[in-house]
């Protein structure tokens, strides 16, 4: 257990430039709490190079090294120790005798913006929001015929400061400072029922739903959504079990190909499947690869000796690994429509950074976005969040062609992997 001098949560700066920063988790333990400090961690823009994981299941020990991403600007330590904080809790559940009440939903406010049409302003609005620590929870973009834009950002403050008329001032001010004289309105408002309005997205067509949400993917989608950073080889993951090396406990063996976020997918399928850590390595990237070493029980403290049930959570994890986005061009009629797709938690978190990641592949391709929607949608085996946007055809690609199309493609998931 912890001493009473000792801090929850440390972050030390590493000795040299350059060398990683170690975070120091030291709390009861929750189940799922690996998943939520793997999400903190990459909501701020930072990479875990290797780590450590222990818990009695009563309390947790958790040590993990981190670096920024190279296009991260917005990794504030102080904050991050705020916002890992906040999601340890605050007493072991065996010694709760009244469980405290669950923390209160963050007010959803809604940002208007009207201003005019440039290459990657939704890309640059989307920056100033990350840096502020403000999440996006819905949006809706659309294009006039004057060639102004209306933006719609439903958003929630990390910091449970936007209530407050300094804090709205301020993003506004620094909103006007991106956008220049272009931009005539922005506004700040509480969401109201406007912001269910907006959860879902448009209708997908049927052919679109089904490459988007299916569960196994044929070899040809495998090729064009599997490549790994060389582009010549195909990602491949290996999942094994091991009973035979601890009595109380079975030994999870994961190695594939790393990518931004990869151990949030690991344990964000680990939680939805309510399978707990004992005590996990995770080992520094090797050409690439990425190799785990984590020691686990179901919930009721039993080792997974199922057969059926390895085989099941090897596929998951095997899924969750190799493809977890979704990334596709399809038609909307006449116009060219890029959708992005990733699994939601079963506690209703959506991915960070998806729509940061996607406007700004687009903003480097110099493709405008004609309109943007984010949303939610329902399949039978889980909840999916959908980003869809139009892509503006007055661009120096020819959208039509298919060729250009995949390159898109493969563009925006290169981007949102960090290959």
């Amino acid at each position: 257990m912890r001493a009473p001098n000792e801090e929850v949560v440390e972050i030390v700066k590493g000795k040299k430039s350059g060398e990683p920063y170690i975070v120091t988790v030291n709390c009861p333990d929750n189940t799922g709490l690996a998943c939520d400090i793997c999400r903190t961690i990459l909501d701020f823009g930072l990479c875990i190079s290797k780590g450590d994981v222990s818990t009695d299941g009563i309390w947790c020990y958790i040590v993990l090294w981190v670096v920024p991403h190279c296009d991260s600007t917005f990794a504030r330590w102080a904050s991050l120790k705020d916002r890992l904080l906040s999601v340890c809790p605050s007493s072991p559940p065996f010694f709760l005798l009244n469980p405290s009440s669950p923390r209160t939903t963050s007010p959803v406010f809604l940002l208007k913006l009207y201003s005019l049409d440039r290459r990657g302003l939704l890309h640059d609005v989307t920056r100033v929001l990350c840096e502020l620590e403000l999440t996006i929870q819905s949006v809706k973009v659309t294009t006039t015929p004057d060639d102004r834009v209306l933006d719609l950002f439903f958003i929630t403050d990390n910091l449970e400061l936007l209530h407050m008329k300094e804090r709205q001032d301020e993003t506004c001010e620094r909103l006007h400072a991106v956008l220049g004289e272009s931009c005539s309105t922005c506004e700040l408002q509480l969401a109201g029922n406007q912001y269910d309005n907006h959860l879902s997205v448009s209708s997908l067509s049927p052919v679109v739903g089904e490459e988007l949400f299916r569960c196994d993917l044929s070899d040809k989608e495998s090729r064009s959504q599997a490549l790994s950073p060389d582009v010549t080889t195909l990602k491949k993951a290996t999942v094994a079990f091991d009973n035979s090396l601890c009595p109380a406990h079975t030994l999870l063996q994961i190695s594939c190909v790393d990518h931004k976020g990869f151990l949030y997918d690991v344990m964000r399928t680990l939680k939805d499947c309510n399978i707990q850590i004992a005590y996990g390595r995770f080992f520094p990237v090797n050409k690439g690869q990425r190799e785990l070493d984590i020691f686990i029980h179901t919930k009721n403290g039993k080792k997974v000796l199922d057969p059926d049930k390895q085989d099941a959570l090897s596929s998951r994890l095997k899924m969750e690994m190799l493809h977890p986005l979704r990334v596709i061009i399809a038609h909307r009629g006449p116009d060219t429509e890029l959708i992005v797709a990733n699994p939601v938690e079963l506690s209703g978190k959506g991915r960070p950074l998806v729509f940061y990641d996607v406007t700004l592949s687009l903003k480097n391709l110099e493709i405008c976005i004609f309109s943007a929607e984010i949303g939610r949608h329902s399949t039978a085996e889980r909840e999916w969040e959908v980003y869809r946007f139009l892509l503006d055809d007055n661009c120096k690609f020819q959208l039509s062609n298919m060729v250009v199309r995949n390159q898109i493609v493969d563009k925006v998931r290169r981007t949102l992997m960090d290959w």
